[in-house]
């Protein structure tokens, strides 16, 4: 029988992570919990750990295995030609249940450094397949070990997931050496696993993540910030918007559904404030309003979700940075001269008048040389 740890029993979970990294170095396999379920994992650098898993998973050929990898940054070291499409969901969805499907295609991609016989079974059909597991244990795993782990689910292959630590027992016997118990999984059912191409997507494997939320997770995220998100940052969203319906050719409605997402935010603002009412009046002027809008402060998922972030000054840009200094290559000023766009609370309507129209301005600029390439080809509802 396996060596059996129960999570729930130990004193402190470092240890079942080094015993877990110590298993997957010597060429053991090690089942893990994750937040779908349990996943039996090898060291992608040994070929006879990857090889016994493929025996005892008795997988068909041309199903290649997935690297579990830890970040966005590692996925383009053995995928550096992931479209934007495709980075744009693994940095939305990682870690999580998400499996993608990328071409692999690259001379430097670090699978070609993976042994002949670990790049045959993750390779299937030019493709790759990563994930980022979002639980502790393997994650942190994964920090620890030498290279990539080649990962599949725990079970054989045609039977049902292992989504207890009992399940993996009674369905994989002595054929794992360690199991790191975790009672059951928090979501019990498979990853989604999807195939990216370009700027496009299909579902390959229904799991965790339904269309309806993978349509919302594809979609292209502009997000403009200024202080308390109940002036600028609002009018330059809703005039935004009003402009890529125009470029798009559709309704301001149908935004969402041709793959863009308009959203605005302040670094210090209060949630659930409402535009003031002269920055409502000034872009009424402008065919749109502000009469649905609630502030809301920046946060961490604001920030992880935004393709492009437009500051209003650049006080605001690197008080970004400061906290965020991951987004430098995805945030700008909404001026293209590098200039501030000011501030015109407690000034008259006119004011306001002004920057709407001063924004507008900049918007009409920015578009003009925007990559629509950029935005996801979506299916048809």
């Amino acid at each position: 029988m396996p060596v059996v740890l129960d999570v729930s029993a130990s004193e402190d979970p470092r240890d079942l992570v080094h015993r877990a990294v110590q298993t997957l170095a010597e060429g053991g396999l090690v089942a893990f919990p994750t937040e779908t379920v349990y996943g039996l994992a090898a060291s992608a650098l040994h070929s006879d750990a990857v090889q016994r898993l493929h025996d005892i998973k008795g997988r068909k050929p041309g199903h290649g295995f997935t690297l579990a990898i830890r970040s966005v940054e590692e996925a383009l070291d053995f995928a550096p030609h992931m479209s934007p499409l495709a980075v744009r969901l693994a940095r939305r969805c990682w870690p999580g249940p998400i499996t993608l499907v990328v071409d692999d295609e690259h001379p430097d991609s670090l699978v070609g450094r993976l042994p002949e016989n670990v790049r045959k079974l993750v390779v299937s059909d030019g493709t790759l397949g990563m994930r980022a597991p979002a639980h502790a244990l393997i994650m942190n795993a994964m920090r620890l070990a030498v290279g990539p782990l080649v990962l599949t689910s725990a079970n054989r292959s045609g039977e049902s997931e292992a989504v207890t630590g009992v399940d993996v027992v009674k369905f994989l016997g002595d054929d794992v050496g360690l199991v790191l118990d975790d009672g059951r999984c928090k979501f019990a059912q498979p990853s989604s696993v999807v195939r990216v191409r370009g700027q496009s997507y299909q579902i390959e494997r229904s799991g965790v993540i339904v269309d309806s939320t993978l349509r919302r997770l594809a979609s292209y995220v502009l997000l403009f910030v200024c202080t308390g998100n109940t002036c600028r940052s609002p009018m330059a969203e809703v005039l935004m918007r009003r402009r890529f319906a125009d470029r798009l050719g559709c309704q301001l409605q149908e935004l969402e559904e041709r793959g863009v997402m308009v959203m605005s935010a302040g670094i210090a603002a209060m949630a659930g404030g409402h535009a003031t009412p002269e920055a409502d009046q000034a872009v009424r002027a402008r065919g749109v309003d502000l009469a649905h809008h609630e502030s809301q402060p920046l946060s961490d998922r604001l920030i992880r979700f935004a393709d492009t972030i437009l500051t209003m000054t650049r006080g605001h840009r690197d008080a970004i940075l400061s906290q965020w200094p991951e987004v430098a290559s995805r945030i700008g000023l909404v001026a293209s001269n590098n200039t501030d766009i000011g501030d015109p609370i407690g000034g008259p309507p006119e004011l306001y008048q002004r920057c709407a129209e001063q924004i507008d301005h900049q918007l009409a600029d920015w578009l003009q040389r925007f990559d629509m390439s950029m935005l996801p080809l979506l299916p048809a509802v």
